[in-house]
């Protein structure tokens, strides 16, 4: 069947999308061959090298680990921190936004445009040096989480504002035939729907924010995950001799991969739920959902 979109490929066009990627993949490989060999004469594969990070019976494995582990343990705190509070500040922004009168709506938008477009970095950094000179002193973790939460806030705004955006516009009249106030509005009927719907972008945007606090380098004694890698590559080059950079930074990554896979495998599996409930909500006729039927056959059988 022809698609829609293209026309399907003739027989030259086949052949010569199967060259191109024969090619391609020779030069893939020829790469990684090349790149073996150069690690290989710098002695990367020695098993030195990578007992300490990847050989459990090694002797310096568990303190590594346990290093490792505090600055993940630091990094997933200030995400989930900056998570909770950017949902509370982006929230009361996008309300701000849709009720606020033209004569000050500006002034949100301001802010939103603002912090939107400033990098994260600029905003951990500002936060970490102009908050002690205001006399505002904090832990470490709290800068970033500062600097991840002026950002990540106006973005989640737009989230919730296009969530509230895409409903129906009958739903809000028909709350105001009831009497119910602009606020009462936002809060009981369009808030909650909003939030389902954009569930799986709030979700996607939470392994951005895992992915920035690696950008807390800048916060001076803030050791997450990142900075914390670099103290155990400075500590054995310098006590031991022994370069990890490689293997310590393929080790990051891979956790980070980890991490932020499973985050959007979450996204992928609410937006799957969230879709089956929309389709049998405008389908009446529809069977309901597997979970309904299994309560439903539970209080019958009581």
């Amino acid at each position: 069947m022809s698609s829609v979109l293209y026309d399907a490929p003739g027989p030259r066009a086949r052949r010569n999308t199967l060259i191109g990627a024969v090619v391609g993949g020779l030069a893939v490989v020829a790469l990684l061959v090349l790149a073996g060999v150069q690690l290989a004469k710098n002695d990367q594969f020695d098993a030195d090298k990578w007992g300490p990070i990847f050989n459990p019976g090694n002797q310096y494995f568990v303190a590594v680990w346990g290093a490792l582990g505090r600055g993940l343990v630091n990094t997933v705190l200030a995400a989930v921190i900056t998570v909770v509070l950017a949902l509370v500040i982006g929230t009361v922004l996008a309300v701000l936004r849709v009720t606020s009168s033209p004569t000050w709506r500006w002034l949100v938008v301001g802010v939103v445009e603002l912090l939107r477009g400033l990098p994260v970095v600029v905003t951990i950094y500002f936060a970490s040096r102009v908050l002690p000179e205001l006399g505002v002193t904090l832990p470490p973790l709290w800068y970033v989480v500062v600097g991840l939460t002026a950002y990540n806030c106006v973005i989640i705004a737009e989230i919730v504002r296009a969530g509230i955006n895409a409903l129906p516009r009958g739903q809000s009249e028909a709350a105001y035939a009831v009497g119910l106030t602009r606020l009462q509005v936002l809060r009981i009927v369009l808030l909650p729907q909003a939030f389902r719907i954009m569930l799986p972008a709030l979700i996607s945007q939470l392994v951005v924010v895992v992915k920035d606090t690696s950008l807390g380098f800048v916060v001076f004694n803030f050791e997450e995950f990142v900075r914390t890698a670099n103290i155990v590559i400075q500590f054995f080059g310098g006590q031991l001799g022994i370069n990890l950079t490689l293997q310590m930074y393929l080790a990051v990554a891979l956790v980070f991969i980890l991490i932020n896979y499973g985050l959007g495998k979450l996204a992928e599996y609410v937006q799957r739920r969230t879709s089956r409930v929309r389709r049998a909500a405008q389908d009446p006729g529809a069977a309901p959902p597997k979970e309904l039927v299994t309560v439903g056959d539970g209080l019958g059988a009581a």
